[in-house]
């Protein structure tokens, strides 16, 4: 079985959606400290032909508190209408514009959960079946840290083979991994230029300017160019 665990962040680049496409089930991290001025709550998309820099509002976010004791806290009417200027001329805008309105209305506003949903609803509009979980919602051992608390996750699993973002080469050991039975990999995006709305192409952007500019089938091609290392 194949497992990925990350922490979750809000409409991240596609090497996200990647490992999560990639493997059978998808472990949401929400019970781990929250990682103030991270990219949680925050992306890059393109308005007037520049990389600009999105934050939505979050309610009781510091790093003395676990994700999930941070609420959403944006009711997201200016986003909306940020989007609808930068966008409104993209290709896929009026298909895409109600996928992303699902997600910025979900009742839920505990994060971990919040952002859980927002990527179901995009993993079955890409008609993508892998497993969504929550960290708090499983039996593990909390008194680890680390690699140790990566590892122990897999084995209640049952995971086979465990896929990280290229990120984690510093954190976690090919070595220790096969140890326990386990076969790590690191997913690598490749570089794939699309048209933008932007004078030179700009690569790892938030996966919305990837979805209105390429819609379901095009980002569903994407997401198969990774390699694993």
């Amino acid at each position: 079985m194949k497992l990925a665990i990350m922490q979750p962040y809000f409409m991240p680049y596609i090497g996200y959606f990647q490992a999560m496409a990639a493997v059978d089930t998808y472990v949401v991290y929400d019970d781990v400290q929250y990682i103030k001025g991270g990219w949680v709550s925050r992306n890059n998309i393109i308005i007037g032909g520049e990389k600009k820099m999105f934050t939505i509002i979050l309610k009781g976010a510091s790093p003395n508190k676990l994700f999930n004791e941070v609420e959403i806290g944006d009711d997201f009417k200016k986003f909306e209408r940020m989007l609808q200027s930068a966008y409104a001329k993209a290709p896929y805008f009026h298909e895409i514009m109600p996928l992303l309105h699902t997600i910025f209305t979900y009742d839920e506003k505990s994060l971990g959960k919040f952002l859980l949903h927002s990527y179901q609803v995009l993993l079955d509009y890409w008609e993508i079946g892998t497993k969504l979980v929550l960290s708090s919602e499983l039996e593990k051992e909390c008194t680890l840290k680390g690699q140790d608390k990566v590892l122990n996750i897999c084995k209640n699993l049952q995971a086979t083979e465990y896929y990280n973002a290229i990120g984690g080469q510093d954190l976690y050991n090919k070595q220790i991994f096969a140890q326990h039975g386990i076969a790590l990999s690191f997913v690598q995006t490749q570089i794939v230029p699309y048209p933008q709305f932007a004078p030179e192409f700009i690569p790892n952007l938030s996966i919305i300017d990837v979805l209105m500019h390429n819609g379901k089938e095009g980002t569903r091609k994407m997401l198969k160019q990774y390699s694993l290392i």
